[in-house]
């Protein structure tokens, strides 16, 4: 509202007139313009009116003058804070924008005439609006809210709060800028009202807004941070994950934190949970050391505290049905009390828990059963119990709750089952849990001096005054059959209880200590109840709460007694809905669930016949199925039978059982189950847990009544039949839901053997997903079939496939197992740990091992380096059912070693007191940790002793930890023995195991005597301890965890190996596989260039060598022997520095945690040794090149010094002859200095002394080294050696006999054999070793060099190497070879020798240069310019072929690399592999027979072919060439620039400064040098630039060589040979399986063990039987798992099982068949070429099996790609 002030009136004229100028002044003071003259004529404004005052604006209203004349108006504004002027056309309005709200203008308005003449000024005053405020409403409770607003513009003196609801209305004035209003009611809409007031009194437009206030519900979700989860529900999978909370020991902060405090610990059944508070509310004056009485009287009481029943009926409201159950569960665990009615304080309305409590089975023995000592056991939903009900009436000074707890607890054992008063903020108001109505069960325990009550009995306790709650009073009356009301007055509110509709007996408990209690009105109303006075209890004046209790005690017991009122929960629920209470059983989907399991288990009569009807899949063709598995791998039952034939007979086995299974229509009750799980979410976990406790609840039924039987049979020993029935259909009794998925997954296992386009099999493929998301929801999987004791291994691994595709890319687990004797609380101890719901019922023992996955939160994923937690449940070992088994010892080694080789960290659950017990269990556990240690998995372990509950057991136990190990190192001695790995001695060789750190004592599961007993206080906090040392181990863990697919390998591995009786050498792993081809094709690489490295230098040290003593070289070193020094030194340096490098290479290798190496750490040492082994082989190879190569030298400084005497002498002749020609004086014909030439030449040769070089006897040389060679092998060797002359040697193909071993035993070797005959193995290995040191010899003699001793050591270290360890030669033969191989050698070198003191004879390299003279001859006379001849001479005899000699060397490692960059040069078994594919690709029989008959010779084709193959393109081979090229001609380029400065002026000097440049890279040949220096008399610096063009030419003439020179010829040239040199490295040892003869495909040089991928049937090995002649089909991968035997000579030809093939072959590992399809490659090619392999052999085709004939070529190539790991 605006007003306005005119001030227009004659008498304040002056002053007005002042007020005008003052205005003016403002505006202009800097103009220094005369003051505008005023007139009468023009019309002042006259009265101006206030049109509007808005906030920021204001209108003017103006009465215009009568005369026409236009004017304008001035309006001159201003306020404390703003001065402005309006200049605007004469109107009747005029809007003033930009002002202050709230704020007083005043305005000066003047009209001027267009001469400039103005008016008198009229003034006036108005006020803006004030703006309204903004505001914010920032914090809502149930009886307070805040709001806060911003300052509006204007001079604010205070705000006016307004805040009405219903007619009630608040008022507050207040100054500051927010307030809180308090004592609102809950749950109400309130109006709230802020207006500003100004300083000049003036009020702003209210802002209005409304807000509710939070009800009491909606008030305590937000304090406890749950209000997101009352419509979003907590989920079971949400409060079971692992996060930073769940290991950490930090207290409640705020009270947010308060409902995970208590699910973290009620999760772990801990009876503590109940006490929780923040520590900001629980800080103790301990520290006030000042005394201050006041603050004692005012220190802070409960209400700052919250409820624990507030918490506890939050979280159920929170929550799904689920996590309800579980809760309900473990508080009937914890002993708490558990509600029954549930209620809602903002609805009004309360729920009947039946759901929630379906879980709970409580076991008990009643008096009726004590003499028996039977027991009772079943869901306390359905137990038909008395129930007798609490409540108070008013208020009550007798504590309700203590007094129950009390009632219910012995004089041995108090409980404080429900909260009360005295309880850890028991005392603070109850916020929302009143009208909660609780429950618990007394259970007898039958033991008259113990048991309270000696028949069962539930108990009821509705919290608050039952005036506030009628429908659960009138709840608990009709469903009790008694109510005790605890009251103090009774008035009107007594109308309450006799208006009820009782059922129940009344009992009214009074405390008459209180003096409240009004006899007349207690008369009274007992009167109208017709009750009497064992109908009322008063605690009299002098009686303390024992007896009152006691009092209390007997009535309860006579109203249970007597009662015949007895509900099951069940049947309550048709009250609750008359009395309009929900029941949380009634969901839609919770009943569709339920109509569903209903169908399923009411079909259940007999569960046997139930399980062969509606189950058949799973039973005795499932056992046959795994019996048949097992004995594909282990051949017991083989006798007399061919292998490969069995093999076969059980394939077919498998095939006819599978197809039996496809017989069977899906059963109903599958169809049902597998319609049920495919409903969506919440449904399908609701289904599965009906089905759950169905079935439990038909299987409980079903076994009590067996275990009666039993006992009755028991009491007559003639009944051993009988009892032993009973004891077998005991066993088969159980029935779950396991059983059900157990045959989901047969069903869905035998789909997988029909065609892919089968109808049926496609629409069984989404099993697998429904099972992974079950696991995604919290549902455990069947590993291991207990009952079968196998693993379904398609099922699983495709269920954890799909459950990969679900989570992936958050597929890291880490995983944990239990192992122990059965029943010492294994699942008790995963579920308490975790919060899991592993089956623990009575008669439910868990069988096999279960897996469930648990989710990691975010926190904790990095630190821990997974997403889930794998925990797996096993059964437990030793049990008594599989006792009486002949192979119980091996199933329980199964399982422990499956489960261990799984895990991350296993736990071993063990029990001090039997040790008998635990000497068995400690035997298995410590063979299964042997067996993964042995094939590179190291899991962490914690040994568990239960029941140990003193405070000092950890000291105490020292001993019994010393026994431990004692004890565990004798096992370890033990399995080792059996596993043959003796080297094992004590548990710590074994795995890493400290007796402090890895030993847990826990106590006892209960706090008491069951069943009233609550779970140990104490159990929980060690169970807990445990945790979070297993998480802290993780944490600190190296290696990366597993993902699921990894997971799944090491299963179906560990499964494979497991299954054959000797795990360690079955165990083969494509993992480990994996991380060995790895490291493998890492060392290789390091390998090649450790070589690669060598070989440069070692190229470098040559040619220093062989340009020692020449221009080249310009030494420092005198002597040729101290420069081989020098270069031996400096090659050890180098070696060193490359082994070192090589060993630290590894050992970051290993340092790494990706990749998985800690699976090959086994292997470190292996390859450690091999790099040691490669530094000695080169180091040995290249001091032996250096010395042969400064011994040639030598040799050649004689030589080359009687050359350059010839050359100087012959240059002398032919300059006095040009001399002599010229004296003359007469022009001389060509012809004629020709002739004169020509004399002169003959006259030379006569006169010059050639001396001749001598030829040695190299035959003399290899004799005395061979000699040498042979003088440890003893007398016998020299003997030998000596009848024979080694000129006579070599001369024919050499044939072994056999008559050294003819001399030992007869030679029927062929007599089903399993070993080649000895005679063609020994002719294999001698032709082997002849063909390598052939090809050695003919790589010397392409060097045309001179012969040097190293080479024939060379020869000799090849054939020792060979026939190192090999039991199939003798002296004689190693003789025989030896004189053979070195006759061939010697005669070669001899001829070697002669050759090349032939093309170094000082006559003949003489007359090669005539021609050469001749023409220098003519040039010289006639004057002619040499500089460009001499040139080219230079290029084309000295540096074109000192290039090309540097190409070839150099190119040999270029062509080993780029072979090696190819990936079937990587590893030996990729390499295996690439061979064995080729040869499957060409198909071709006489390919297959060369590769099997002449392996070496064949695969050297083979590398040799790849080359060809790989460098047919020339361009690949020029590359690397032109590469070496333009280097020769950039260092000589540069050789020259440098020359060129040295500025000699002699061309001589120029050339040697030159060659000196070029010493270490190129080889000049002296001779030429030697012949190009004579007679030059070219200019330097003209040569030097004919030198640089004719460069040129050389680098394009070469390059075209190059360019057009095949590959083939290029190879001959090289000083490296590629085929060699990949031969060697890939070949590996060289040493083949003693039984197939397949080659050794271990990695590294110096491996301990040989192995290989894929073995062969024998007679592809020319084995054959020896009454047939045919050839044998055995693999050996199947004979070492068979009872089959075999002999040959490594056996004398004795008879020797092949399972113990070892005692005679220790170094070799023969692994069976990683599958049965692994050699399906060679079953394959054997089949295919049967006759053409019998015809080759000289024998009889092969009988081959029924299921090799039906092997593709696609299978067989598949089936090396299994066995290499080929991915």
């Amino acid at each position: 509202m605006a007003e306005s002030v005119p001030t227009m009136d004659n008498s304040d004229e002056e002053e007005f007139h002042d007020a005008s100028d003052s205005f003016l002044e403002l505006y202009c003071e800097e103009e220094n313009t005369p003051p505008i003259p005023q007139s009468d004529n023009v019309p002042p404004p006259g009265e101006v009116t206030v049109l509007n005052a808005g906030q920021e604006t204001v209108s003017l209203g103006f009465s215009l003058p009568d005369n026409s004349v236009r004017y304008t108006l001035q309006l001159d504004y201003s306020c404390n804070t703003q001065r402005d002027r309006l200049i605007t056309e004469d109107s009747s309005t005029v809007k003033v924008e930009g002002l202050t709200p709230g704020t007083e203008y005043t305005f000066s308005i003047i009209r001027i005439a267009d001469n400039g003449n103005q008016s008198k000024a009229t003034s006036l005053s108005v006020f803006t609006e004030p703006s309204p405020v903004q505001i914010t409403v920032y914090q809502v409770s149930s009886e307070s809210l805040s709001l806060r607003w911003d300052t509006p513009a204007g001079e604010v003196e205070s705000y006016i709060v307004t805040c009405c609801s219903e007619g009630d209305i608040v008022q507050e004035r207040t100054t500051d800028t927010n307030l809180t209003l308090s004592n609102l009611n809950p749950g109400v809409c309130y109006s709230l009202q802020v207006s500003a007031q100004l300083r000049n009194g003036r009020i702003s437009k209210p802002t209005v807004t409304s807000v509710h206030t939070k009800t009491h519900l909606e008030g305590l979700l937000e304090d406890l941070g749950l209000e997101q989860h009352y419509t979003e529900k907590l989920s079971l999978s949400t409060i079971l994950q692992i996060d930073e909370k769940t290991i950490t020991d930090e207290p409640a902060k705020c009270n947010s934190d308060l409902p995970w405090y208590f699910l973290k610990k009620l999760m772990m059944v801990n009876v503590t949970a109940r006490n929780v508070k923040c520590t900001s509310a629980c800080q103790s004056n301990c520290d006030d050391l000042q005394l201050d009485v006041d603050k004692l009287f005012n220190s802070t009481n409960s209400s700052d505290m919250l409820n624990p029943l507030d918490i506890i009926t939050a979280l159920f409201l929170c929550s799904d049905g689920f996590v309800q159950q579980e809760m309900a569960l473990k508080m009937s665990m914890c002993q708490f009390s558990v509600p029954l009615l549930l209620p809602n304080c903002d609805t009004n309305q309360c729920t009947l828990m039946l759901w929630a409590m379906r879980d709970i089975v409580k076991k008990y023995r009643p008096q009726s059963l004590l003499q028996s000592k039977g027991f009772i056991e079943d869901r306390i939903v359905v137990s038909e119990l008395p129930m007798i009900s609490f409540v108070r009436l008013g208020e009550c000074s007798l504590s309700k709750s203590d007094i129950l707890n009390k009632l219910l607890s012995n004089s041995q054992q108090y409980h404080d089952t429900f909260v009360h008063h005295d309880m850890e903020c028991g005392d603070s108001p109850r916020r929302i849990s009143n009208g909660l109505a609780e429950i618990t069960w007394y259970l007898p325990c039958g033991n008259e001096n113990m048991d309270v009550f000696s028949e069962p009995v539930a108990v009821a306790n509705l919290r608050g005054d039952i005036a506030s709650f009628e429908t659960q009073f009138s709840f608990l009356c009709q469903t009790s059959a008694g109510v005790f009301v605890f009251f103090d007055t009774l008035d009107s509110k007594c109308e309450l209880l006799i208006n009820q509709q009782h059922k129940a007996q009344i009992f009214l408990v009074g405390n008459h200590q209180s003096n409240r209690v009004n006899k007349d009105a207690l008369k009274k109303v007992a009167t109208k109840l017709d009750l009497t006075n064992s109908n009322i209890l008063l605690k009299a004046k002098h009686m303390n709460d024992a007896d009152f209790v006691e009092n209390l005690r007997k009535t309860v017991s006579n109203v249970v007694e007597n009662s015949k009122m007895k509900l099951r929960i069940e049947e309550m629920a048709d009250i609750a809905h008359e009395l309009g209470i929900w029941v949380d059983e009634d969901s839609s989907k919770c009943q569709a669930a339920k109509k569903n399991a209903d169908a399923i288990s009411e079909e259940i009569q007999d569960i046997l016949k139930y399980k062969e009807a509606q189950l058949p899949l799973q039973g005795q063709i499932w056992k046959e199925l795994t019996c048949l598995e097992k004995e594909e791998f282990r051949l017991q039952k083989v006798g007399s039978e061919k292998i490969e034939d069995y093999k076969s007979d059980l394939q077919v086995q498998k095939t006819k059982l599978r197809e039996k299974q496809n017989s069977y229509d899906m059963s109903n009750a599958m169809t049902c189950f597998i319609n049920a799980i495919s409903s969506p979410g919440i449904e399908r976990s609701y289904f599965l847990k009906w089905m759950r406790m169905n079935l439990d609840n038909v299987s409980r039924e079903k076994l009590s009544g067996l275990r009666e039987q039993y006992k009755e049979k028991c009491k007559n020993s003639e009944n051993k039949e009988e009892i032993k029935d009973i004891d077998k259909q005991l066993s088969n009794s159980s029935l779950g839901t396991e059983h059900f998925f157990r045959e989901m997954g047969q069903i869905y296992e035998a789909s997988l053997s029909l065609p892919e386009t089968n109808q049926s099999r496609q629409q069984l493929q989404h099993l697998p997903r429904l099972c992974a998301e079950l696991l995604m929801d919290g549902f455990p999987l069947e590993l291991v079939d207990g009952d079968a004791s196998n693993i379904p291994l398609r099922w699983v691994s495709d269920v954890l496939s799909q459950l990969n595709d679900l989570v992936s890319p958050k597929n890291k687990i880490l995983v944990v197992t239990v192992l122990g004797v059965q029943s010492t609380g294994k699942s008790t101890l995963l579920n308490t740990m975790f919060g899991v719901q592993f089956a623990v019922s009575s008669g439910r023992c868990t069988r096999g091992a279960f897996m469930l996955l648990i989710r990691i939160n975010e926190d904790l994923k990095k630190e821990l380096n997974c997403d889930f937690m794998v925990i797996i449940d096993t059964e437990g070992l030793k049990s008594p059912e599989l006792a009486q088994l002949d192979n119980s010892h091996e199933h329980d080694n199964e399982l422990a070693t499956l489960v261990v080789g799984l895990s991350d960290i296993t736990i071993i659950n063990i029990a001090m007191e039997n040790s008998t017990e635990m000497k068995d269990i400690l035997q298995i556990v410590v063979h299964a940790f042997l067996r993964m240690k042995e094939v590179g998995k190291r899991p962490k372990c914690q040994f568990v002793h239960q029941n140990v509950s003193d405070v000092s057991a950890h000291e105490k136990n020292l001993r019994d930890r010393k026994l431990l190990l004692q004890q565990l190192n004798e096992m370890t001695q033990a399995a080792a023995k059996m596993e043959k790995k003796e080297e094992n001695k004590s548990f710590t060789d074994v795995m890493e195991y400290s007796p402090d750190t890895g030993n847990w004592y826990i106590p006892g599961l209960w706090n008491g005597n069951p069943p009233m007993a609550p779970v140990n206080a104490g159990y929980s906090e060690a169970v807990y301890e445990l945790k979070k040392n297993i998480i802290k181990i993780w944490g600190s863990c190296d290696s990366s965890a597993n993902d699921i697919l990894e997971f799944t390998e090491w299963m179906k591995s560990l499964w494979n190996a497991v299954k054959h009786e000797n795990f360690i050498f079955s165990f083969r792993n494509s993992l480990v596989a994996d991380a060995y081809m790895r490291l493998c094709t890492e060392f290789n690489k390091w390998e090649w260039e450790f070589r690669k490295e060598m070989y440069t230098w070692v190229t470098k040290a040559e040619t220093i060598i062989s340009n020692y003593g020449t221009v080249a070289v310009k030494s420092e070193v005198s002597d040729m022997r101290e420069l081989l020094t020098r270069l031996k030194s400096e090659a050890c340096t180098v070696l060193s520095k490359w082994e070192t490098k090589l060993l630290g290479n590894l050992t970051q290798y290993f340092k790494q945690t990706e990749g998985h190496v800690y699976l090959v750490e086994q292997y470190r040492e292996d390859f450690a040794n091999g790099a040691k082994s490669l530094r000695r082989e080169m180091e040995r190879s290249v001091l032996n090149q250096l010395t042969a190569a400064a011994d040639i030298r030598q040799g050649m400084t004689e030589i080359d010094r009687i050359k350059e005497n010839h050359t100087k002498e012959l240059e002398g002749r032919v300059s006095g002859l040009i001399e002599q020609c010229r004296k003359k004086k007469v022009q001389m014909t060509d012809k004629e200095l020709d002739k004169e030439f020509d004399k002169m030449w003959t006259k030379t040769e006569k006169e010059l002394a050639f001396s001749q070089m001598k030829v040695e006897d190299i035959y003399t040389s290899v004799f005395h080294h061979l000699r040498t060679n042979l003088l440890h092998r003893g007398g016998q060797a020299s003997k030998l050696l000596s009848e024979k002359k080694l000129q006579g040697c070599g001369l024919v193909p050499f044939k072994y006999t056999a008559e050294g071993i003819l001399k030992r035993f007869k030679n029927k070797l062929s007599e089903m054999f399993n070993v080649t005959s000895h005679t063609k193995a020994v002719q294999q290995i001698a032709d082997s070793l002849i063909m390598i040191c052939t090809q050695f010899v003919s790589e010397k003699m392409q060097r045309k060099n001179n012969y040097h001793e190293t080479y024939i050591q060379e020869i000799l270290h090849i054939i020792d190497e060979r026939l190192q360890n090999n039991q199939e030669t003798d002296i004689e033969f190693e003789v025989s070879l030896k004189q053979h191989i070195c006759g061939v050698a010697a005669r070669e070198f001899q001829k070697m020798h002669e050759d090349f003191i032939q093309m170094n004879d000082p006559y003949r390299c003489l007359n090669q240069n005539k021609d050469k003279f001749r023409a220098d001859f003519k040039d010289v006379f006639h004057e002619r310019d040499q500089c460009q001849k001499k040139a080219e001479e230079f290029t084309n005899r000295c540096l074109e072929p000192a290039v090309e000699d540097f190409v070839n060397r150099s190119l040999g490692p270029d062509i080993i690399g780029e072979m090696l960059t190819s990936q079937q040069f990587s590893t030996r078994m990729f390499f295996q592999y690439s061979v064995l594919l080729d040869l499957l690709t060409k198909d071709d029989f006489e390919k297959y027979q060369s590769y099997i008959c002449s392996y070496e010779e064949y695969v050297k084709k083979w590398i040799l072919s790849q080359i060809v193959e790989r460098f047919s393109n020339q361009s690949t081979t020029f590359k690397f060439e032109d590469q070496h090229l333009q280097s020769s001609v950039r260092s000589i380029n540069n050789a020259i620039n440098k020359a060129k400065t040295e500025k000699s002026g002699n061309l001589k000097t120029f050339i040697e400064n030159v060659c000196q440049e070029l010493g270490d890279k190129l080889v000049i040949s002296q001779g030429a040098l030697g012949a190009f220096m004579i007679l030059n008399n070219a200019d330097q610096e003209q040569f030097a630039h004919g030198l640089t063009q004719c460069l040129k030419d050389m680098a394009q003439t070469l390059g075209e060589k190059f360019k057009v020179t095949n590959i083939q010829m290029k190879l001959k040239k090289l000083h490296v040979n590629p085929q060699d040199e990949l031969f060697t490295k890939l070949i590996g040892c060289g040493k083949q399986c003693p039984v197939c003869e397949a080659p050794c495909e271990a990695g590294g040089i110096f491996h301990t063990e040989h192995w290989t991928s894929l073995h062969r049937p024998e007679g592809l090995g020319r084995f054959r039987w020896h009454k047939t002649e045919k050839l044998v089909t055995d693999v050996c991968s199947s004979s070492v798992i068979s009872d089959n035997r075999f002999r040959c000579n490594a056996t004398n030809g004795e008879w020797h099982p092949y399972k113990h093939y070892r005692d005679f072959f220790p170094d070799w590992r023969i692994a069976p068949d990683a599958s049965l399809q692994a050699s399906d490659y060679w079953k394959y090619v054997l089949t295919k070429f049967n006759k053409q392999f019998a015809e080759a052999y000289n024998a009889k085709p092969a009988d081959i099996p029924l299921m090799w004939k039906i092997i593709t070529r696609v299978q067989a190539e598949s089936s090396i790609k299994e066995s290499f790991n080929i991915k």
